[in-house]
């Protein structure tokens, strides 16, 4: 009898166990031609900065990118997607030293302002409008192309015409192709179980401002109480610093020692809506790094924490609200 229960106890146990242990989650985007959706990106960062050991230079920044993106053509023999992607709106909030510079767009007023000499620029980023080609084959989920580059750079060159240089090598069509990806890479595009992982890796050259390598490191980790997939994030970045000239920049980076830490997050998929609800990335990077300015070299000690949250909607975030 014994023996009996202990038997029965261990099967229902198992009976427990086992679905638990099976649970897996189709994590993949779900697009659906001329489908259009909203997303709000907000990125804050503090900065602290040791010039020559001694001079304490503290900044902290805001901005936030309105994106609307309309699915313009599915193609599920070539495992392609095209997307247009607009920036509706942006706000800035810069504060360096005690200076503040503030800009937002969905504010007509203060935006067309003259005290900012930052706002022609910041004019020229809005109702910037791109084509993206995803390759949606599973578990590989890239940016294929993008197109409207030129017009970008272009036009913002013609808001500052001394930056133009320097945008066309930070602002390259790879570049811009390496920061739209890992959005779409979060999802693999296949069933997960719980605990189960998947890597990504982003190279991202910024010309003389140096390169980025960044590899995410993503785990499936269940649903939430509102039965939305929860997905964990790890980031490994290194920084290399660049090899060519200061290419327009008034200082050039000789060398760098930085390191990432704390670099983590969460990515909340919405199974029904078929696209990333919501993601929030955490990094702190600190080292040190020698810049030249005309024949003159320092060294400074950076910290830098940034948060990053972005949030899709069915809703313009931005429209004006009905009386």
């Amino acid at each position: 009898m014994i023996q009996r229960r202990i038997v029965l106890s261990a099967l229902a146990c198992a009976v427990l166990v086992l679905p638990a242990r099976a649970q897996e989650a189709d994590l993949s985007w779900k697009f659906k031609k001329d489908k259009v959706f909203y997303q709000e990106m907000k990125t804050e960062t503090d900065q602290d900065m040791k010039v020559s050991g001694s001079t304490d230079v503290k900044q902290k920044q805001s901005q936030t990118f309105y994106f609307s993106w309309t699915v313009t053509d599915v193609d599920d023999k070539k495992k392609e997607v095209t997307l247009k992607q607009k920036i509706i709106g942006l706000k800035m909030a810069i504060e360096i030293g005690g200076s503040k510079i503030q800009y937002d767009s969905t504010d007509t007023q203060a935006a067309s302002g003259t005290s900012n000499p930052l706002n022609k620029f910041f004019d020229a980023l809005k109702d910037a409008e791109f084509k993206i080609t995803l390759d949606t084959t599973p578990e590989k989920m890239q940016v294929k192309s993008i197109t409207g580059h030129t017009e970008f750079v272009t036009k913002l060159g013609a808001a500052n015409q001394q930056m133009k240089p320097l945008l066309e090598k930070i602002l390259s069509e790879k570049a811009l192709k390496d920061m739209s990806e890992p959005m779409f890479a979060a999802l693999p595009g296949v069933k997960k179980k719980k605990g189960e992982s998947w890597d990504k890796t982003s190279d991202l050259d910024m010309g003389p401002i140096g390169s980025y390598k960044t590899k995410y490191t993503y785990t499936y980790d269940g649903p939430d109480k509102d039965k939305n997939e929860v997905i964990k994030v790890k980031t490994d970045l290194s920084y290399k610093a660049p090899t060519d000239a200061a290419g327009g920049l008034p200082f050039r980076i000789k060398s760098a020692d930085l390191k990432a830490t704390d670099g983590a997050g969460d990515i909340i998929y919405d199974k029904d809506a078929g696209y990333v609800k919501s993601q929030k990335m955490t990094l702190t990077l600190n080292g040190k790094l020698s810049i030249e300015i005309g024949q003159q070299t320092t060294d400074v000690e950076l910290t830098q924490k940034q948060t990053t949250t972005i949030t899709t909607t069915d809703k313009n975030p931005i429209e004006p609200k009905k009386p």
